[in-house]
């Protein structure tokens, strides 16, 4: 009887904590699946395709979210570590109040002059939106300008004993509560440029190496007529129950989708074109070997 009135606690228990962990692991995975796309996105929109016609799924996405993250990842946490030891280094040397309440209002002047310079560059996106650097010096602005701001603020404050009541009003830690909402939006903000940064350099990099992309050999009932510069056509003699009369040489494998491949010239040219081949047996790919000779 015993061991039946616990189980039901146990198991409660265990559902609370699911319940804790659940909300976290659908917020990371939804960022992972965004900065994904949106590298994956800018990436492909180099070589002309829409990143929606290729079908990949809310996996392939995630799979590709690490990439761009590793830099913002690394420079946070670079700021982070620094920030701390700028602190320590702070609190070591300054002591006295009076010296601490001067440095916070500096340091509050600094982030307000950074804030109202991200707050300009936000107003005028209309004539700067065409400035490469504007979707991370913008947003860099205000989140800089916040974080000082925040900082130079607790510093002027006087240190608090365990037993002080938190002296902060309810308007007060509403703006507070503001004011990292806006600094967690231009992180989100700055990291999802950097993420089509990324993905565009990936696109810039492979075409620079479409040599070392898969090589493909298509066959077509009909001629395509692409007018790529260095795509081979030869036409297939004719034979009994042959059904493909044209060949393509020099294509490369840029993505497989879900029913179907996009196929690129091997030799980047600002005239080339993306293949869409689709896979239901109206066309027939070969895969030639990159290996060594063993």
């Amino acid at each position: 009887m015993a061991g039946e009135r616990t189980a039901p606690g146990r198991i409660e228990r265990l559902v609370d904590a699911g319940k804790s962990v659940i909300p976290p692991l659908t917020l990371l995975s939804a960022l992972l699946f965004y900065f994904g796309y949106v590298s994956a996105r800018a990436k492909y929109e180099y070589f002309g395709v829409d990143v929606d016609t290729i079908g990949l799924g809310t996996q392939d996405y995630v799979m590709r979210s690490p990439q761009p993250l590793l830099t913002p990842l690394l420079v946070f946490t670079a700021a982070g570590l620094g920030a701390v030891a700028v602190h320590a280094l702070v609190r070591q040397r300054i002591r006295t109040t009076a010296r601490m309440r001067r440095l916070g209002r500096g340091v509050q002047a600094a982030g307000l002059s950074a804030l109202i310079g991200g707050l300009l560059l936000l107003v005028g996106y209309v004539f700067l939106r065409d400035w490469p650097l504007y979707g991370l010096v913008t947003p860099l602005l205000i989140a800089v300008g916040g974080v000082l701001y925040q900082y130079g603020t607790a510093i002027r404050l006087p240190p608090r004993t365990p037993g002080d009541a938190p002296p902060a009003s309810s308007l007060h830690r509403s703006f507070v509560v503001l004011v990292y909402l806006v600094i967690a939006v231009s992180v989100f903000w700055m990291t999802a440029t950097v993420a089509q940064w990324s993905g565009r350099g990936l696109a810039m990099y492979e075409a620079s190496r479409l040599d070392k992309l898969p090589s493909v050999i298509l066959d077509t009932k009909e001629s395509l007529f692409l007018r790529s510069p260095g795509v081979q056509e030869t036409k297939l003699p004719l034979s009994d129950g042959q059904t493909f009369h044209y060949r393509y040489r020099h294509l490369r494998l840029l993505i497989h989708g879900k029913d179907r491949m996009f196929l690129v010239p091997d030799q980047w040219s600002a005239s080339n074109s993306t293949i869409i081949v689709p896979l239901d047996g109206s066309v027939r790919v070969q895969f030639q070997f990159q290996n060594r000779r063993p």
